[in-house]
């Protein structure tokens, strides 16, 4: 269905608005406001944090009385329950908008068409899936937990041109330069977890945390907390190899261990370091990984960082649990010896693995190219 140009002109102003929230909304979706009457923007405004207020409640109340016979441009449709705030659908119907147009339904069952409802018996108007897919590619972790109670998974690897992530005892840093270096921490600053590996642990003692003087000029004016709060780090630990001294650890309050192994000694020692430790055995004597996003799930997280080897990038992918990939390639040659990107095993050219682009961008020297998996084995 096509819409009018003037409806999706303001509506990638509501989109840039939601934009704002990237760093923030945690488990909520990121949602854009804006009111427009007479073709003047009266107002806009986008949902920050969990709990607060969300984008058309306080877009309503920078326009004010104004807002009566507006059109309010959103991103998500309008709530119509009572959670941590009271009905979005409830306050449009009240400050008499004449007009509501949305770009994206809410796969919410609490909400999924009741906010549409309730507007239209209140005689509102309402106009759907303006700018769909931008939508879309804004929430894809809320969408997806929403439907399959699984968070969004994206893989970041760094490789050479000959598909190298390290060198063979471990050694990586630094394979890309300082601008694929600052992308980086833009997705670990949107991603709710970052999945790690105890090799990679091992070998980088790595911290995987965010560090916001690092992101570039555009993201450092959007609104964040990571000097409070850091994304979850989970450290797949099968046999409980971490070092009680890792650096990864000295933020306990963000950080969680999966393990295939009761280990009561070391896990009192991290229970005791107030680093939480949870068993999910899978048949190969490594952690379940399906189980394991499922879990994550459950604990609200949309979208997820894999920050991992090669065994544990090629686990995921094998097992059909990546959604998308950051392939950061670097104009270097790394040697037959390095370790490869994807630890899989693959004997015919008709099991290659596919995947389809999205984009292909340069970062310095480097570029970065973002994928979908796009088929199964044996698939064409």
């Amino acid at each position: 269905m096509k819409h009018k140009s003037v409806h999706r002109k303001y509506m990638k102003k509501a989109l840039k608005q939601a934009a704002k929230g990237v760093f923030t909304t945690g488990a909520n979706p990121r949602v854009g406001c804006v009111i427009v009457k007479d073709g003047k923007v009266l107002a806009k405004a986008f949902h920050q944090r969990v709990g607060e207020r969300h984008a058309e409640v306080l877009a309503l109340e920078k326009a004010g009385d104004a807002a009566k016979g507006s059109t309010v441009y959103v991103t998500l449709e309008p709530c119509s329950h009572h959670g941590k705030n009271p009905p979005c659908a409830d306050a449009l119907i009240a400050a008499g908008v004449k007009q509501v147009v949305v770009c994206n339904d809410d796969p919410n069952p609490l909400v999924s068409g009741k906010g549409y409802i309730k507007l239209e018996q209140a005689g509102i108007e309402v106009i759907t899936g303006v700018r769909f897919k931008k939508g879309q590619k804004l929430n894809p972790g809320f969408f997806k937990r929403m439907r399959s109670g699984t968070p969004w998974v994206r893989c970041k690897l760094a490789q050479s041109v000959d598909g190298r992530t390290a060198m063979a005892n471990g050694e990586s840093h630094w394979i890309t330069g300082e601008e694929a270096r600052q992308d980086v921490q833009y997705w670990r600053g949107r991603s709710q977890a970052i999945i790690t590996g105890i090799e990679t642990v091992l070998h980088d003692d790595c911290r995987l945390n965010v560090r916001p003087e690092e992101l570039k000029k555009k993201y450092k004016k959007l609104v964040h907390d990571f000097a409070q709060t850091q994304p979850l780090r989970v450290i797949l630990d099968s046999q409980l190899r971490i070092p009680l001294d890792a650096k990864i650890l000295q933020q306990p309050e963000n950080t969680l261990i999966m393990t295939a192994v009761h280990d009561k000694e070391k896990g009192q020692q991290l229970m005791d370091m107030r680093v939480p430790v949870e068993y999910f055995p899978g048949i190969d004597g490594q952690v379940d990984l399906v189980k394991l996003l499922e879990y994550l799930g459950q604990l609200e997280i949309n979208e997820i960082l894999l920050e991992s080897g090669a065994t544990l990038a090629g686990s995921f992918l094998e097992q059909d649990l990546l959604d998308e990939l950051l392939i950061y390639t670097a104009p270097v040659i790394m040697g037959s010896s390095a370790r490869p990107t994807f630890k899989i095993n693959i004997e015919e050219m008709s099991d290659r693995l596919h995947i389809k682009p999205i984009s292909i961008k340069h970062f310095g020297n480097d570029w970065r190219l973002r994928a979908v998996p796009k088929y199964r084995r044996g698939k064409k």
